[in-house]
């Protein structure tokens, strides 16, 4: 359905995508993930002529859009976009946001494209919100009227760029299930995304994209199980594990504990595992302080969807052992840190004491 031949694209002396080659079938569902600022965005938006690429070819239902005989418009209709900033027309109602674009340009009368509008906002679940104003709604709400709004264009494809990048993680589930819903209905998709659950259930294929490449594809399964390539290997590792050093006594305790639950919200965990992890991290802490004058330690969260278990690396400084076997045993943190964990495992590693905690995803 779309086939893309040498694509690259510059910003003056800046090439932002080098020499793209992509083929995707009707009814596939594509997740495109990588590090900030390697092109994802950039490409999903040359797919569609939003930024004109400086050279190859796009190919649409075999015909290259980028031929000036193509009759660009008309293909671009085969093609909705979806924006992590919702684009939505504040001063309309939700349901004239729906059909403005039925109205004036596939020309329908403005009944037929308001049953249509109805429809669509009954399927994201919006049906009581149709004479609401945009900024009535939260900010889960607005990106599923923008999905409604793309649908009824009546798109062959839909191009996703980063749907809940702008969105509370309280809010990003009522989306992506949208999405799984248009997944399972056959909609051709390509998603950019950094929810990276998501891209593994929802996905027949993954495209890592590093330096403006498609540095590697695969399934899902093999993407965020086995890659093959080395850059590909460090993203999925650093999108499973979290690190977080501290060197001082007057380390900020509210930062660390921010940044730890939004790493356990990024992988789906329940509000009492996160709890539960924060718990264990400041009682370990407690008990490091109460047998050493210096405070130097790395602490590392790492989850396992194989195992589905999360680990606490504990690394500190110090004498050698086991700092757990160094105080009372009837002390309060020990019995809490005992209580939560399943196993805990001591190693002495490059001169510092190394404690490995793991906890099953609750």
């Amino acid at each position: 359905m779309i086939k893309v031949e040498h694509l690259s694209k510059k910003f003056g002396n800046l090439t932002v995508l080098k020499d793209i080659n992509i083929e995707i079938q009707k009814g596939e569902i594509i997740s495109i993930i990588g590090p900030s600022g390697t092109g994802k965005s950039t490409f999903l938006r040359c797919l569609n002529l939003l930024e004109m690429p400086s050279s190859g070819k796009i190919i649409i239902d075999e015909i290259d859009i980028l031929d000036k005989n193509s009759d660009v418009p008309k293909i671009r209709q085969k093609m909705g976009m979806v924006f992590q900033s919702f684009n939505l027309f504040n001063h309309l109602s939700v349901l004239d946001n729906l059909t403005i674009g039925q109205i004036k340009l596939l020309k329908r009368k403005k009944e037929e494209a308001e049953k249509k509008a109805k429809k669509l906002l009954k399927m994201v679940g919006l049906a009581e919100k149709a004479e609401s104003y945009v900024e009535e709604l939260s900010g889960g709400q607005k990106q599923r009227v923008a999905i409604a709004r793309c649908l009824s264009m009546d798109p062959e494809i839909i191009l996703f760029d980063e749907p809940t990048s702008a969105l509370d993680p309280t809010m990003v589930s009522e989306v992506l299930s949208v999405i799984r819903r248009l997944a399972k209905e056959g909609m051709t998709m390509a998603i950019v995304t950094h929810e990276m659950d998501f891209a593994r259930d929802v996905s027949k294929r993954v495209f890592y994209m590093d330096e403006g490449l498609i540095y590697e594809e695969g399934s899902p399964q093999q993407i965020f199980e086995n890659p093959q390539r080395e850059k590909t290997k460090a993203f999925i590792h650093r999108i499973r594990s979290f690190n977080y050093h501290i060197d001082s006594p007057d380390y900020d305790l509210y930062a660390m504990h921010a940044e730890i639950e939004h790493f356990c919200e990024k992988h789906v965990l329940s509000k009492n595992m996160i709890f539960n992890v924060l718990l264990v991290v400041e009682e370990l802490l407690e008990i490091y302080k109460s047998l050493s004058k210096i405070l130097e330690v790395n602490l590392t969260l790492s989850y396992s969807e194989k195992r589905d278990n999360m680990e606490i690396i504990f690394e500190s400084s110090g004498e050698e052992g086991n700092m757990l076997n160094k105080i009372n045993q009837d002390v309060i943190g020990l019995i809490i840190i005992k209580n939560i964990t399943e196993n805990i495992e001591y190693c002495r590693e490059n001169d510092k004491n190394k404690l490995n905690m793991f906890m099953k995803r609750g």
